[in-house]
Parts: C-alpha cells; sequence; structure tokens
C-alpha cells in the first residue's frame, strides 16, 4: 500500500528572512510515491505563494533524502494516482524547475532514482561528502522517468551520465562535486544551514539563477554525440544482447541532445510507461522484491532472536573454495585463521587470497592500502590450536565425506561450545558430516559459489536440530559481506545444486543421442547464461563433476541418467579447465577453443549407450534444446518446494540467479518457467520422457498444477507480505 507524506516548515532566520523547509517523510528511505507527490505539490503550492517565503529548501528526513521511487506505486493504478492530476515528470518540471522561487537540495544518505531527478530539477544541489547518488532504474528494466535522462548528461556529461544510467552505477557526494553534479559539499550538521544560505543567495542573484533541462555547456556537439552514443550501443548489445531497456535508454537520451530537451522529455515519459509494462521489467521487478524476501525466514527472523557478532572465523581447507571464502571475510574486516594440513599447502592458500586481492586491487574495487589491511587480518596455521576463540569454522576440503566427519570431530574437540561449525559443502547431506559429533544444534551449511569472493549468493543450510540463532548469525555474517543469502533445508545438494542437477545430466543425454555439444553451449549462452553446461563442467573440473554425480546417483538413482562420456575422459587425464583440457582447450590466457580430441570420447559414449541420431534429434531448434535442459531444472526446482528443502519459490528464483547464473532479465527459473506455463512444461516433459525415457518424467507437484492451472511461484504474494 502507497504511504508517505512531505512536511513543510518555514524557518526564519536572523536576517528575519523566510525559508520554506520541506522534508519527504517516508521511512525506511524515503521513497516516492503518489501520496508524496501529492503532499509535495500542495507544500510548493502553499510556499511559492506565501508572500512570506524568499525560498525553498528539500530534504529528507531521518539522514536520507530520497531513495527512489516506490516500485509498488506502478504496479496497479491508485487512487492517489488520479488525484495527482499530473505526471511526476511535469511536477518536477513545472513545480520545482519552473517555480518563481529558488529550491536547493539539501542531500545527506540517499539520492538514488526518481530522488535524484528531484534533485536535478531543483536550482541547486547540496550534498554530505558520503551521500549516495545514481539512477539506478535500468536494473528493473525501465528507465529514468522523471526527467534523469535529460538531466543527468546536462550537469555531468554524456559520457559519464552514460555510465551511471546504463551500468546504473552510483557516485558518492565528493565526486558527485566533482563532476558537477553536486554544486557544494556541506558537512551533515551544517547541510541545512548551508543550503538555505544558497538558496537565499539565489534568490538575490548572487548566485545562478539555473535551470538543468536548459543547460548545454557539458553536452557535446550533435556529430561527437552521436559518435559517443553509437559505441553506447554497440557496448550494450554486447553486454545485454537479450534486453532492449539500454537500447532504449540510449535513443531517449539521443532525442534530448538532437531534438531538444522538450522532446527528449515527451519521449522519456512514453517510453518509461511501456518498458513498465515490458516482461523484462516484471521480471526484474520480481527478483528485486524475491532477493529482499530471501532474508525473512518464517520461525527464524520473526522470533525476536538479535545476532550473535562474529569476528573471527577459522577456515578448514585453503584451496580454491577456501581461499575464496578467506578473501570475502577479510575483504571485509574480519579475521581469518586459515588452517591447511603443510606448509606447502598452506602457502598456496596465502598466495591464492593474495592473488585474489590483487585482482580486487586492479579492478577498481581496493586501494593498496585496503589490500594491506585485509592481508593483516589473515593468520595461517596448521593446527587447531588457534581454534578455540573463534565465532566460526567453515570446514572448505574436498568432497569427502568420511574426512569432513573427522574434521567435524576434531572441531567439537578444540572449539568454544558457542562456536558455529559449518561445512561449504554442495552436495553432501548434513547428516552424513555431522553424525560422529554431539553438536547437531550448531551445524550448519555455508555453501559460498565458485569464486565465492565474487559470487554473490551464499546458501544456508540447515537441519532439523540447527538452532535458529545459527541460522539469524549467517543471516548477519551473509549481510556483513556483502552476499544475498537463501535458507534451505538439508538434502543431497540442498536447494541449488539439488535443483541443477538435471541440467548437465540432460546436456549429456542429448549428446549421446547426437546433438552437437558445442552447439548446446551456444544455445545456452544466446538464451542469456554465462556459459554453456560443457564449459561449466570443465570450469568446476571433471573430478568434481564425477564425485558430485555420484552423489546424486545415490540419492536419486531413479531420475539420473549415467552416461561414460565424462569417466572416460577422466580416465584419460582430460579433467577440464585446470589441465586446459576438457570439453574445450585453453590457451595461456585461459581463452578457450573446441577441442578435437572430444570427438572420439562422444562417439564412444554414443556406442555404449546404445543410441542412434534419430529424425527428431536432427530436427531440434536452439529453442528446444533450451527447453530440454531447463524444464528438468524446473521438474526438480518442484520436488524442492515440495518436500519443503526451500520454503519460497522466489529463493529458487534467486538462488538460480545468483547461484547459477540464469538470467536475471528471466526472473529466475521458476518465474521464466510461470511464463511458459505449467501446462507447456508438463506436456513437453511428458513427450520427451515417452521418446528419451524416465529422465524427464515429470513430478506429481508439476502435473498437479499443470491440471489446476496453477502457477509455480504461488508463494511470492506471501514472500512480499514479509518485507
Amino acid at each position: 500500500m502507497e504511504k508517505g507524506k512531505t512536511e513543510m516548515a518555514v524557518a526564519v532566520g536572523e536576517d528575519g528572512v523566510a525559508v520554506a523547509v520541506i522534508t519527504v517523510v517516508n521511512p525506511p528511505v524515503n521513497a516516492l510515491s503518489f501520496h508524496v507527490l501529492i503532499s509535495l505539490a500542495k507544500h510548493y503550492e502553499e510556499a511559492l505563494t506565501r508572500d512570506d517565503v524568499k525560498a525553498i529548501v528539500l530534504t529528507g528526513s531521518n539522514g536520507r533524502f530520497c531513495g527512489g521511487f516506490d516500485i509498488s506505486a506502478f504496479q496497479s493504478p491508485t487512487s492517489a494516482k488520479e488525484k495527482l492530476n499530473i505526471t511526476p515528470n511535469e511536477f518536477l518540471t513545472y513545480y520545482v524547475e519552473g517555480g518563481k522561487k529558488p529550491t536547493v537540495a539539501a542531500i545527506d544518505g540517499l539520492a538514488l532514482g526518481g530522488g535524484l531527478e528531484l534533485a536535478m530539477a531543483c536550482h541547486a544541489r547540496l550534498s554530505t561528502s558520503y551521500a549516495q547518488l545514481g539512477l539506478p532504474e535500468l536494473q528493473l528494466g525501465i528507465i529514468p522517468g522523471m526527467g534523469g535522462t535529460q538531466r543527468l548528461p546536462r550537469l555531468v556529461g554524456l559520457p559519464k551520465s552514460l555510465e551511471m544510467m546504463i551500468l546504473s552505477k552510483s557516485i558518492r557526494g565528493k565526486e558527485a562535486h566533482s563532476l558537477g553534479l553536486i554544486d557544494a559539499i556541506a558537512s551533515p550538521t551544517d547541510l541545512m544551514s548551508a543550503a538555505r544560505l544558497w538558496a537565499l543567495q539565489i534568490a538575490d542573484h548572487k548566485r545562478p539563477w539555473a535551470k538543468t533541462i536548459y543547460r548545454t555547456d557539458k553536452l557535446p556537439s550533435s556529430k561527437e554525440a552521436r559518435e559517443i552514443l553509437n559505441f553506447a550501443r554497440t557496448q550494450a548489445r554486447k553486454q545485454a544482447p537479450n534486453v532492449m531497456h539500454p537500447l532504449v535508454c540510449i535513443d531517449v537520451i539521443e532525442e534530448g541532445i538532437i531534438s531538444g530537451p522538450q522532446a527528449g522529455l515527451i519521449k522519456e515519459v512514453k517510453c518509461a510507461k511501456e518498458l513498465q509494462a515490458s516482461q523484462t521489467s516484471k521480471s526484474l521487478i520480481h527478483v528485486f522484491f524475491a532477493q529482499r524476501a530471501a532474508s525473512k525466514v518464517p520461525g527464524i527472523t520473526n522470533i525476536g532472536l538479535v545476532p550473535r557478532k562474529i569476528k573471527k572465523v577459522a577456515i578448514v581447507g585453503g584451496g580454491l573454495m577456501g581461499s575464496g571464502i578467506a578473501t570475502a571475510l577479510i575483504s571485509n574486516n574480519i579475521l581469518v585463521i586459515l588452517k591447511e594440513i603443510n606448509e606447502k599447502f598452506l602457502q598456496a592458500g596465502i598466495d591464492r587470497v593474495r592473488e585474489n586481492l590483487e585482482n580486487r586491487v586492479k579492478k577498481g574495487h581496493m586501494t593498496q592500502d585496503g589490500m594491506g589491511k585485509a592481508l593483516c587480518l589473515l593468520i595461517g596455521v596448521l593446527g587447531y590450536e588457534q581454534f578455540r576463540d573463534v565465532n566460526m569454522v567453515i570446514e572448505a576440503i574436498i568432497e569427502d565425506a568420511s574426512l569432513k566427519q573427522q574434521i567435524f570431530c576434531d572441531l567439537e574437540k578444540y572449539c568454544n561450545s558457542d562456536c558455529i561449525l559449518a561445512t561449504n559443502t554442495s552436495t553432501i547431506d548434513l547428516h552424513l558430516i555431522g553424525q560422529k559429533t554431539a553438536s547437531q544444534d550448531r551445524i550448519a551449511g555455508a555453501h559460498f559459489f565458485s569464486p565465492a569472493q565474487v559470487m554473490p549468493l551464499l546458501e544456508i543450510v540447515r537441519t532439523p536440530n540447527t538452532s535458529p540463532q545459527v541460522v539469524v548469525d549467517l543471516l548477519d555474517l551473509a549481510k556483513k559481506i556483502r552476499k544475498t543469502p537463501v535458507v534451505v533445508n538439508n538434502c543431497t545438494g540442498f536447494a541449488v545444486n539439488r535443483m541443477f542437477f538435471p541440467y548437465t545430466q540432460a546436456a549429456i543425454l542429448l549428446v549421446d543421442h547426437g546433438v552437437d555439444l558445442y552447439r548446446i553451449d551456444q544455445a545456452i549462452t544466446e538464451f542469456g547464461m554465462p556459459m554453456g553446461p560443457f564449459r561449466l563442467i570443465d570450469l568446476v573440473g571433471f573430478g568434481v563433476a564425477a564425485a558430485t554425480g555420484a552423489q546424486y546417483l545415490q540419492s536419486f538413482p531413479k531420475r539420473c541418467y549415467k552416461s561414460t562420456l565424462i569417466p572416460s575422459m577422466l580416465q584419460d587425464k582430460q579433467t577440464g579447465e585446470a589441465s586446459r583440457m576438457g570439453f574445450y582447450i585453453y590457451d595461456d590466457k585461459r581463452q578457450a577453443s573446441a577441442n578435437p580430441e572430444v570427438a572420439k570420447y562422444v562417439e564412444k559414449s554414443r556406442r555404449l549407450s546404445g543410441f542412434t541420431p534419430d529424425s527428431m534429434i536432427a530436427g531440434l531448434r536452439d529453442e528446444d534444446l533450451v527447453e530440454m535442459l531447463f524444464f528438468p531444472v524446473v521438474n526438480e526446482a518442484c520436488r524442492v518446494l515440495d518436500e519443503g528443502i526451500s520454503v519460497k519459490s522466489s529463493d529458487l528464483d534467486i538462488a538460480s540467479i545468483m547461484g547459477m547464473g540464469f538470467p536475471s532479465y528471466r526472473g529466475g527459473i521458476l518465474f521464466w518457467a510461470d511464463t511458459m506455463g505449467t501446462n507447456y512444461i508438463y506436456s513437453r516433459l511428458m513427450t520427451w520422457c515417452e521418446l528419451y525415457g524416465g529422465f524427464f518424467k515429470p513430478c506429481n507437484y508439476l502435473v498437479e498444477r499443470a491440471i489446476r492451472g496453477f502457477s509455480l511461484g504461488a508463494q511470492i504474494d506471501q514472500a512480499r507480505s514479509q518485507l
């Protein structure tokens, strides 16, 4: 439900001059809504007509200017929207920018989206040095719709405005000042008085009375603008070939530069409205709400528990995953004790952490000084003696259940009774890992995804015995290290890997039936995945793929597809990217190209499977290949929901995006499935089941929903209600 308002106070200074201070009040981030705009218009009318008011200062309550327009306000028509009788764009143009009294924005905290657009319509902007400013609308499949596409280029120039809009990149107040977006920097305590003085100086013509929309001093010539915009289009097509809104944004910006700001504003309103109704926007808005709902866990986060502080974490294993987790922790000011079995392995682990941090410095994500401070938080050890006072341990060794059991027994001896005992296993049932310990209430899964310092998802796995306090603590840790958490229940593969294990199996099944594996990878990447299934197998390594495959075969024998393809390649030392030889071969820069040796292994696998290419396989379109890989994933996701492994379908959408790279603009695996329709998915699976066997057999949960015409994402309304 929409809410929010503005408040106005007329402040008379020692000089006897009155300034109207209008404050946006809509916690927690002072989002705009139609209620807020109605209230804002009312206060503007009053301030502009009062004879005693000389100028206006616009600000937000509780240290935040305005976090943007409330997304839910666009979801359905409201009476408030009808009462406004003017578009938000027109309000800014005529009331704020076109007002007869100057307005100065006093910005602290956030000025994002519609909040920044509101500020840019003011005649000047003052902010604190750490205020956050940006136009992130493209993350939601829309474009700025309140003049942002026209005013931002006029304040910061075309190249920087494109970067801020197309990449949804926000900046701090200090940088905004250097670019000209902010007119002056003030401390939080001086911000309001400085803004008041600035507004009065404009009113007295001691400072320019600038209307942003008419500025042209930072705009390039039409010819140069077209060159810059065409380059931006080329980059947008490369980075996001399946979506249109970045190109629409560029077109709208161009309209304003070539045809003038009024033409640009008209086109912006039209295009913004069209994009709000697009499937891409619906998908990305679903992701927005689902991501925020992920940290709300019924029976866990709503029972009043306060997270304990996790300041010191021990990691057992300094391999690829252990070093990545260590990097994520020390980069966020958490002390790490890294344990290995000998000096050689320990030094290799520390070197990996250093290399990870150096990559962050190269990419501009960390300063050299920050890297030095982070490394000071890393301590390498060969024994458990320094584990006695850690708040948490994360086991990150190879997928060997018996070895993990031994480690957890050792941890129980050395760690204090409040220490969280977590495992980074990706597939092994937690009951098996912890079955020889007496500390069942503090055992949990903390499943990071590779590379752990980069991938945004943290899958938190709980057993029926795991304490709610432990889950709350892990949710808080995820927040501190800037990961999105998804809480799931325990089973082989948990939620993410469990629902995606049919993905690679379906790909191998198709290859055994005669489909070219490189064509499959191409079809999947064109769909929007960062890489195809065979490139993914190379990345994780054939050894890991074989080990996890064995786990699934043991747990779900009736719906696994067995092939000799990977075992035969593994036997001949073709192990994937690490050895530079797998389904692809890799050069010194890790660039992949087709491996000519693969054909003989494929031929052997087909021969042993007893399959021969048929006309159905020969006639498959790329769209068919995509469905044959992802519909089994949807089918397994339905089982994950039905078994209660995940309590919200929206969590599986977030997990598929952040853990497996499913394209966010498709809304996640189950949201995308609902756009196809449960009956269509059911009928396709049944057809393939008859042709290619029980691997494709739809589960009861999917069958029931198909028969009743139900969606797979029915839980999203419940998820939103918890926000």
